[in-house]
C-alpha cells in the first residue's frame, strides 16, 4: 500500500499510464477520488478496479471500434468489486499507513509549514462576505499558528490533516449558506450533467456523494479558496 498522501497522485497516473496518455482528470475525476479516499476505499482497490476495467475494455476494443476511456467514472464498478474482494484483507490497514513518530518523505516540517502559510495567504485575498468572511479570517490566524508549531515539533500527519479537514468543512458550509441559489443550481445542473453518462455503473449513494464532492470542489475553484488537506500540498 502506498503512502497515505500518494493516494490522488498514484490514482491520476495509474490511471493516465493505462490510458496511455497525459489526460487532465475532470473536476469529476476529482470528486470521485475524493469519495473513494473518505470512504476509506484502499489505495490498491482502487489501482486493481482501473486495471480490470481497462483489461476488459481492451479486449472489446480488439474486436470492435469502441470510444476511448474517458474518465474514473468508467472504472467505479470494477473498484467497488475490487473492494469487496479485498475487504478482509485490508480490514483496518488504512489507519496503519500513517506513521506519527516521523515525517513521509516530502512532508517535511518545513514544507507543511509553507503549506499552511500559502493557504493563510490565499484565504487573505479571496472575495467573501458575512460569515464566510469572519470563518476565513479565523483560519488565518489558525494556520498560522499551526504553522509555527509544526516547525517547533514533528505534527502527527493524521492528526494534522484531520484538524484541516475540519476548517475546510466549516469554511464550506459557510460557502454554502452564503452563495447565491442560483449560483448552487447552476453547479448542481453540471454536476448532474457530467455525471449523466456514468451513472449506470455507479450505486445510488456514490453518485450523491460525487455530486455533492463536485459541487464543494467547484465552489472552492469559484471564490478561489485553498483547500487546506495535506493532500493538496505542493511536492518538490
Amino acid at each position: 500500500m502506498q503512502n497515505y498522501f500518494n493516494y490522488f497522485t498514484e490514482i491520476e497516473m495509474h490511471f493516465q499510464r493505462r490510458r496511455g496518455s497525459l489526460l487532465l482528470l475532470s473536476t469529476l475525476d476529482w470528486a470521485l477520488i475524493e469519495t473513494w479516499r473518505e470512504a476509506g476505499i484502499p489505495l490498491e482497490a482502487v489501482l486493481r478496479g482501473i486495471d480490470t476495467s481497462f483489461d476488459k475494455f481492451d479486449a472489446r476494443a480488439a474486436k470492435t471500434r469502441v470510444r476511448r476511456v474517458n474518465g474514473l467514472a468508467y472504472c467505479s464498478q470494477a473498484i467497488m468489486e475490487a473492494v469487496e474482494e479485498m475487504k478482509e484483507a485490508v480490514t483496518g490497514a488504512a489507519k496503519q499507513e500513517a506513521d506519527a513518530e516521523s515525517a513521509a518523505p516530502g512532508f517535511e516540517q518545513e514544507r507543511i509549514a509553507a503549506h499552511l502559510r500559502e493557504c493563510a495567504q490565499e484565504l487573505t485575498q479571496a472575495q467573501l462576505a458575512g460569515i464566510a468572511a469572519e470563518l476565513a479570517t479565523a483560519n488565518i490566524a489558525s494556520l498560522k499558528s499551526i504553522a509555527e508549531e509544526t516547525l517547533a515539533a514533528q505534527p502527527n500527519l493524521e492528526e494534522l490533516d484531520r484538524r484541516l479537514l475540519v476548517m475546510e468543512e466549516k469554511l464550506l458550509s459557510a460557502l454554502m449558506a452564503t452563495a447565491p441559489e442560483d449560483e448552487l443550481v447552476t453547479l448542481r445542473t453540471e454536476s448532474a450533467r457530467e455525471l449523466a453518462p456514468y451513472k449506470a455503473r455507479m450505486q445510488a449513494a456514490q453518485i450523491k456523494q460525487v455530486e455533492q464532492q463536485f459541487l464543494h470542489k467547484r465552489l472552492f475553484e469559484r471564490y478561489r479558496l485553498p483547500r487546506l488537506s495535506l493532500f493538496y500540498m505542493r511536492q518538490g
